[in-house]
């Protein structure tokens, strides 16, 4: 993440409240200025609970969002006036929640699932304030993953590694993951795990400009 920056909130913070790197060079690469301050939650613990619940998929992962958000909020000082972005994906299958695989062989088996069908990442942004939330946003991409047989499955899996086991399909679009799909129908950014075009469309109203323009100095 050594992109410069190019927009930032002149008078306020931007906190992405993630430990993913890929949300955090997401940020990084479109040159927004931003801190980091993970919130460990229980997610599987709140999905099952909201599952549980009959609680709607998307409103599931505008929880798991608000949670990591909420956490990071409850951290700071009174009267402090950040802007704190939490973030979560779903990916669903057959109406099945997919959560990360454990190992290689899970991962395995969570293509094996996937192969010839198509599955839907949902991808839910909340941002908190001043303890409250204030914005949210829920993206769904339809991901058509080709027919794999297990040779194929098998030598992914090899090759990604532990990478495998960082998302609930085992993969990455912009890497090797680009070759398990036939179709892929959605918003990139949502599609790595945060709704890049909607965040930015929502803090521009409320400060974010360019560097040089908060300075003073002609943009």
């Amino acid at each position: 993440m050594t992109q410069d920056i190019f927009v930032t909130l002149p008078n306020d913070k931007l906190v992405l409240a993630s430990s993913s790197q890929t949300r955090q060079t997401m940020l990084a690469n479109a040159g927004i200025a931003f801190q980091i301050q993970s919130a460990p939650v229980d997610e599987a613990s709140l999905r099952d609970a909201a599952l549980a619940e009959d609680m709607a998929k998307d409103d599931i992962a505008v929880l798991l969002a608000d949670m990591k958000a909420q956490a990071v909020s409850m951290r700071l000082a009174a009267g402090d006036d950040s802007y704190i972005i939490g973030a979560d994906q779903l990916l669903v299958c057959d109406d099945v929640i997919f959560a990360k695989p454990h190992d290689a062989k899970a991962a395995e088996q969570h293509l094996q699932a996937l192969s010839g069908k198509t599955h839907q990442l949902i991808t839910a942004a909340v941002i908190y304030r001043q303890g409250q939330r204030i914005w949210h946003h829920i993206e769904t991409a339809d991901m058509t993953v080709r027919t794999l047989d297990d040779n194929f499955i098998s030598a992914y899996v090899k090759a990604m590694g532990d990478a495998a086991l960082y998302s609930p399909g085992a993969y990455q679009i912009e890497g090797l993951g680009v070759h398990l799909f036939s179709q892929i129908k959605g918003c990139h950014y949502a599609i790595l795990g945060l709704p890049l075009l909607q965040i930015l469309g929502f803090l521009r109203p409320h400060g974010l400009v360019p560097m040089v323009a908060s300075s003073g100095l002609p943009a």
